[in-house]
């Protein structure tokens, strides 16, 4: 007799789970992957118990993720948006008070370039009249009697301190560069238009006479006495080239602003510019140096003069200022000045121990010259500058010390 076998009852999730149902022999791999693939229709289709607990658990996860979400507070994402959106709310309303007052700036700025075309005109047409009338004025000299003559000098006197105000006013008006300042920078304004933006530029032009003055007296006694090597020496020169070329602009700027600098003053960083470009080019050799200690001597002996010079005309420059005898942009220099007699006679020596060691400089190149081995053309050139140094410096000096004499001596008389 044949006995029937109980086929497997098969979960409905055919081709998923094909787990046996019955719980009977024949179930495992073999039989499942039988499931798989020979799903029948019937009671299989109602699914095991283990797909259903499945699917109960993962209903319950649904729900309690659900339940999390409903809970969970406001997103924080939204927050920095709307955070973002006010911001930018703030942002679009300082920006419409920038465009007004741009606005407004810009409308300011044409009023006052036509205003300082306007002054500038207005001066122009005075200097020259007042120019015409000081030459009348010299031809009425000629034949006017005392009175005349009184009335003459009286014009003249108020011609020339117009002259003076004229000189202010354009300190704070646009005007075109001289030759040099032409050449460096080309045709830029360089007029600085409030007494706070000159005087910052005025201050910092005197300390960084200060800081340079410290630095070539520390390197020129560097090479003096523990580097003697040409290249230390070049760059040292170098140093000394890019030094009197950056005075030379600045003080052109400050000029341009208002700044009285004397003019030899000027004159005297433009050759001594030179000098230094030609003691760059100087080539080593036996003549070289012959003359290096002594000029590297020399440095240092002028570096000490200029700082002392600057720590005191600076004390001496506040003083007058405060007093209002000077002017806000008047600079400290390397020479002498009639606001320096007061107070400051003592430097004196110092200088006058400096324009005569120039002059020995120039004698000693003049000897050097003339040395048998001496073939290059630096030497003389340098002599013939040294000796310019010297004649510009004393003479000034002289002529300063001397006026001031006079002036002295006059008033002891009345």
């Amino acid at each position: 007799m044949r006995v029937r076998t109980a086929l497997p009852r098969l979960c409905g999730r055919a081709g998923q789970c094909g787990r046996d149902v019955t719980g009977g022999r024949g179930s495992g791999p073999r039989r499942n992957s039988w499931c798989r693939t020979r799903a029948w229709a019937g009671g299989a289709r109602a699914g095991c118990a283990g797909c259903a607990a499945e699917r109960g658990a993962r209903a319950a996860a649904g729900a309690a993720a659900a339940a999390a979400a409903a809970a969970r507070p406001p997103c924080t994402m939204f927050a920095q948006l709307e955070r973002c959106e006010r911001e930018w709310h703030e942002l679009e309303e300082e920006f419409q008070e920038l465009q007004e007052t741009h606005k407004v700036y810009r409308q300011k700025l044409e009023e006052l370039t036509t205003l300082q075309a306007s002054c500038s005109s207005s001066i122009s047409k005075q200097k020259k009249r007042l120019s015409d009338l000081k030459g009348s004025l010299q031809r009425c000299k000629r034949h006017a009697n005392f009175e005349e003559a009184d009335l003459i000098q009286q014009m003249s006197a108020s011609i020339k301190e117009r002259q003076n105000i004229f000189f202010d006013m354009e300190a704070y008006l646009p005007k075109k560069n001289g030759l040099y300042l032409s050449l460096v920078l080309g045709n830029v304004n360089v007029t600085l238009l409030s007494n706070q933006a000159k005087f910052a530029y005025k201050d910092e032009y005197e300390k960084f006479k200060l800081y340079l003055t410290i630095i070539f007296l520390l390197g020129a006694i560097a090479c003096r006495f523990f580097l003697h090597y040409r290249v230390t020496d070049e760059v040292f020169n170098f140093l000394l080239v890019w030094y009197y070329c950056t005075l030379t602009i600045r003080e052109s700027i400050l000029i341009s602003n208002g700044s009285r600098i004397k003019g030899w003053w000027v004159s005297h960083h433009y050759v001594s510019t030179f000098l230094s470009g030609i003691m760059l080019t100087w080539p080593n050799g036996l003549i070289y140096q012959k003359f290096r200690n002594q000029f590297l001597a020399f440095s240092i002996f002028q570096s000490c003069v200029q700082f002392l010079q600057y720590y005191y005309q600076s004390g001496c420059l506040y003083r007058l200022r405060a007093l209002g005898e000077r002017n806000h942009l008047d600079l400290t220099v390397e020479g002498f000045q009639s606001w320096m007699w007061r107070g400051l006679t003592f430097l004196l020596p110092f200088l006058f121990c400096g324009h005569f060691w120039q002059l020995y400089n120039a004698i000693t190149l003049f000897e050097l010259s003339t040395h048998e081995e001496c073939k290059e053309w630096q030497v003389f050139v340098l002599a013939i500058t040294f000796l310019i140094l010297f004649l510009g410096n004393f003479l000034t000096t002289l002529k300063v010390v001397h006026a001031k004499l006079q002036k002295n001596r006059g008033k002891v008389k009345l």
